[in-house]
C-alpha cells in the first residue's frame, strides 16, 4: 500500500488558517505553492511575495540547500512537519536548515517583508548570464512584455528571444514557456539563465521540427527574433497551433519588407508594425540611441 504524501485541500486550508492567525495576518496575504511531487518556480514567487507558505514532501528533500543556494539564506523561516496543523513549528533563518532533508510532508512559511510584490518587467541586463547572447536592452524588452500579455497559466514559444524567455517564465509561473535555441552556445546561456533564475517551466528544443514539436504543448503566442528562416518558422508553428498569434522582432528593413506578403501567404490578420527607439543619456550628457527594432503583431482567427 502506498503512503499519501500530498496534501489535500483541507488540510491546506488548516495550515493557512493557522500560519494566519499565528502570523496575526490575514490568509489573502499568504501567497501558497503545492510542490509535492512537482517542479515549480519557487525562488522567483519568494522573491516577488511577502509571505509565502509552501507545502512539500520528499520529492523536494533538498528544499532548504536549493534555497540557501539562491540566495536567500538570511530570510526568516517557520518550518512544521505533519499533514495537520500542530504546534511544532521551528523559526530560524534559511542558513540554519541547509542539511536539513524533507522526508515526511512538510509546510515551509518563509518571510520576505522587504521586497516589492511586483512582476520584474524589463529587468536589467546585468542580471543575465553573460553567455554568448546580446540582450535586447531593458525598456524594449519591457515594451515587448506588454505586447505578449503573458498570463499565469501561458504557453509562449519564443524563438532566440532568450530574456524574453526569463521573464516570461517567471510570470508564466503554472504554464510552459517553449525556448526555441538552434545555436549550441545559445542554449547553454539559456540553460543557465534558467538555472539561475531558479525555474522550472521552461522547455529547451534545438528546432522547430516535427520532432521537437511534437514534445512541445500547444503555445497560444509566438516571438520570433527573425532569420532567413523567419517563413519557415512561422510554417512550423502553425502545423502546432493553426490559430496562433505572432509577434516578430527585427531590426533588418529588408526582413520587415517581406513579412507583409509571408503574412498574407498564411492568412495571418491584424498586421501592425511598431518601432521602439529608445535614446539614453551617456556619462557626459549626450543622448545615445539604442538600436531600434519593428515590432510586427498579427493573429490567425
Amino acid at each position: 500500500m502506498s503512503t499519501r504524501t500530498a496534501y489535500n485541500n483541507k488540510e491546506m486550508l488548516a495550515w493557512t488558517a493557522y500560519f494566519a492567525d499565528f502570523m496575526e495576518t490575514s490568509p489573502e496575504k499568504i501567497k501558497l505553492m503545492n510542490i509535492c511531487g512537482k517542479e515549480k518556480n519557487i525562488i522567483p514567487t519568494i522573491e516577488t511575495h511577502k509571505r509565502v507558505m509552501i507545502f512539500a514532501d520528499s520529492t523536494h528533500e533538498n528544499l532548504f540547500y536549493e534555497l540557501w543556494e539562491k540566495g536567500i539564506g538570511d530570510y526568516d523561516v517557520w518550518f512544521a512537519e505533519g499533514l495537520i496543523p500542530n504546534d511544532n513549528i521551528k523559526h530560524t533563518k534559511v542558513v540554519e536548515l541547509v542539511n536539513k532533508k524533507l522526508t515526511v510532508p512538510s509546510v515551509v512559511f518563509i518571510l520576505n517583508e522587504n521586497t516589492r510584490e511586483s512582476y520584474r518587467i524589463g529587468m536589467k541586463n546585468e542580471f543575465f548570464s553573460k553567455g554568448t547572447v546580446k540582450y535586447v536592452g531593458n525598456e524594449i524588452r519591457a515594451i515587448i512584455m506588454s505586447m505578449l500579455g503573458v498570463d499565469s497559466h501561458d504557453t509562449i514559444a519564443i524563438v532566440s528571444g532568450e530574456s524574453i524567455v526569463i521573464e516570461s517564465a517567471i510570470i508564466a509561473s503554472e504554464g510552459t514557456i517553449i525556448a526555441v535555441e538552434p545555436n549550441e552556445q545559445d542554449q547553454k546561456t539559456m540553460e543557465e539563465n534558467v538555472a539561475k533564475f531558479g525555474l522550472h517551466n521552461v522547455n529547451i528544443i534545438p528546432d522547430l521540427s516535427d520532432d521537437s514539436l511534437a514534445k512541445i504543448p500547444v503555445p497560444r503566442l509566438s516571438f520570433i527574433v527573425a532569420t532567413k528562416y523567419l517563413e519557415k518558422d512561422i510554417e512550423r508553428l502553425i502545423t502546432k497551433n493553426p490559430k496562433m498569434q505572432f509577434v516578430i522582432y527585427t531590426l533588418e528593413l529588408d526582413v520587415l519588407s517581406t513579412i507583409k506578403d509571408i503574412f498574407e501567404r498564411h492568412n495571418i490578420k491584424n498586421m501592425e508594425v511598431t518601432q521602439v527607439t529608445i535614446s539614453k543619456t551617456d556619462k557626459n550628457s549626450v543622448f545615445v540611441s539604442q538600436p531600434s527594432p519593428w515590432l510586427i503583431t498579427g493573429e490567425i482567427y
